[in-house]
């Protein structure tokens, strides 16, 4: 549907001209002469068909711009046109322009500084938890390695009659402690150096200087020990939890010694080594005897006190007699 649109005849007596339609607008408008803005042939009056003028800016509606804008850039419209901005970013830039934007990609110093200090605290980080993994975990492996080793060792040789009751150079096992509560079975060294005898996985007897303690096999006196509660096979970590009554055994090449604990001492001072003689004076015994001593440290993984565990001998059995019930049981 259109609306009504008056005729105009040619100036020349043709057929009357009629305006082109818009497709999208259908108002009443004025028609334009021929050779208008429409495009195609034009018709003058002396010279008959001569080419339209250029095209200038549409006249209409918005039908007519958008044909005319097909027109000039084809179906899907033409590139755009390059603008002096466009035009300006494409160049390459200068040396002094390229410097610029260099220094200005490169990150501030606080950045650079930044980065190192969280890079070593990460580092810092990862070495102390590999340290805390060494001491907590692997020293324990090594130690009960080491440890499961000796007692093997001190084994055989008394199955083959190598080793004999006697003076015991540092370091060199001669017994066997256990613990059956504890679920403990360890060698027992000459000493107490941490390199030679603790860090091994073993536990040590005090034979050294004013700090030397009798034999298990001596009439009367007081056999000092002394373990690792923490890391390196932590013979000693429980013995806290011993009760009066609870079995100690000594095995030694010929004899089975067994103890009965008797009391503990749960924190005094590492100077406090009154608590290594024949009659103990905290122990509660009232006179010589055939005593055995553990000493460890405390509070757990710290070293700043001593825990003190004794034991009287109730027991001492050949060993071609067999193991003693308390290792039986």
């Amino acid at each position: 549907m259109t609306a009504l649109r008056p005729e105009r005849e040619d100036l020349y007596g043709g057929t009357p001209y009629e305006p082109p339609l818009d497709e999208e607008t259908v108002a009443l408008r004025i028609p334009q002469p021929p050779g208008s803005a429409f495009g195609g042939a034009s018709i003058s009056a002396s010279d008959g068909p001569t080419a339209s003028p250029a095209p200038g800016p549409p006249v209409g509606g918005r039908a007519a711009r958008r044909k005319a804008a097909k027109r000039r850039h084809g179906r899907r419209g033409g590139a755009p046109e390059t603008t002096p901005s466009a035009e300006a970013g494409a160049r390459p830039l200068s040396r002094v322009e390229a410097r610029r934007q260099a220094r200005a990609r490169k990150p501030s110093p606080a950045v650079v500084a930044s980065r190192a200090v969280g890079e070593v605290f990460i580092t810092t980080g990862v070495l102390m938890l590999l340290f805390v993994t060494y001491q907590l975990w692997w020293t324990n492996v090594r130690a009960h390695a080491q440890a499961d080793k000796e007692a093997s060792s001190l084994q055989d040789d008394w199955a083959n009659g190598k080793r004999n009751p006697g003076t015991f150079s540092p370091g060199q096992g001669f017994a066997i402690l256990h613990i059956p509560k504890l679920d403990v079975v360890v060698p027992i060294a000459e000493g107490i150096s941490n390199k030679k005898v603790l860090d091994k996985g073993m536990v040590g007897h005090y034979a050294e200087g004013a700090l030397k303690t009798a034999m298990p096999d001596a009439k009367t006196g007081n056999f000092g020990l002394a373990g690792h509660r923490n890391t390196h096979g932590e013979p000693f970590r429980y013995i806290n939890r011993l009760q009066p009554g609870d079995a100690i055994v000594v095995e030694t090449q010929d004899e089975y010694y067994v103890y009965k604990m008797a009391s503990m001492l749960p924190v005094t001072s590492p100077s406090n080594v009154s608590v290594l003689e024949p009659v103990p004076p905290d122990s509660g015994f009232t006179g010589p005897g055939r005593y055995i001593t553990l000493t460890t440290c405390t509070p757990e993984f710290t070293s700043k006190y001593r825990l003190i565990v004794w034991g009287k001998m109730v027991e001492e059995r050949p060993r071609s007699k067999g193991k003693p019930d308390a290792l039986v049981e």
